[in-house]
């Protein structure tokens, strides 16, 4: 993405930072967002080499208490102060996982439907709608943003699973 790119450390379950909520971003940040996003795909993309998985990651995951999602499927997308909405109350269970505990999965409830509506990179007003895995995965990330863990969504305490994962490469 970018020549001055950082793969940043990704703060692990327990990290402290992890729990805070972050701040909403201002349009007059945006030449330093760009900076943020960037190392946010490289270390999204350092954390797939590594493990084979990561479809999104949020700022507050490499320490940066600013209201920012990176998601990479296809294409990159940036959603900036995102704020999502439900349109009903239908509920999916899931086993969630994060990059900031590898290998644990966690049964959760999400929303089965939802719309978010962010800036993007050029600070312009986007709204999508969402259903299923992509509806899940941003519920995910924006609670990072809240300084929320699946694993303070877990079903009960029976809802964790830990799975074999690659071995990180070094």
């Amino acid at each position: 993405m970018g020549v001055n790119a950082l793969v940043r450390k990704i703060l692990l379950l327990g990290n402290e930072q992890l729990y805070e909520v972050s701040a909403e971003v201002d349009k007059k940040e945006i030449g330093q967002i760009r900076n943020i996003i960037t190392d946010l795909h490289d270390t999204l993309m350092d954390y797939r080499s590594r493990y084979g998985a990561g479809r999104a990651i949020a700022a507050p995951q490499i320490g940066i208490q600013k209201r920012i999602i990176y998601m990479y499927l296809d294409h990159p997308v940036v959603f900036i102060n995102p704020v999502l909405k439900f349109p009903d109350n239908e509920m999916i269970e899931i086993l969630d996982d994060c990059m900031s505990f590898p290998g644990l999965y966690v049964r959760v409830l999400r929303h089965k439907r939802c719309t978010i509506e962010f800036r993007d990179l050029d600070w312009k007003q986007c709204s999508w709608d969402l259903e299923g895995d992509l509806a899940e995965l941003l519920q995910h990330e924006c609670d990072h943003l809240d300084g929320i863990l699946a694993t303070m969504r877990a079903i009960d305490s029976k809802s964790f699973v830990f799975k074999e994962i690659g071995r990180a490469k070094d």
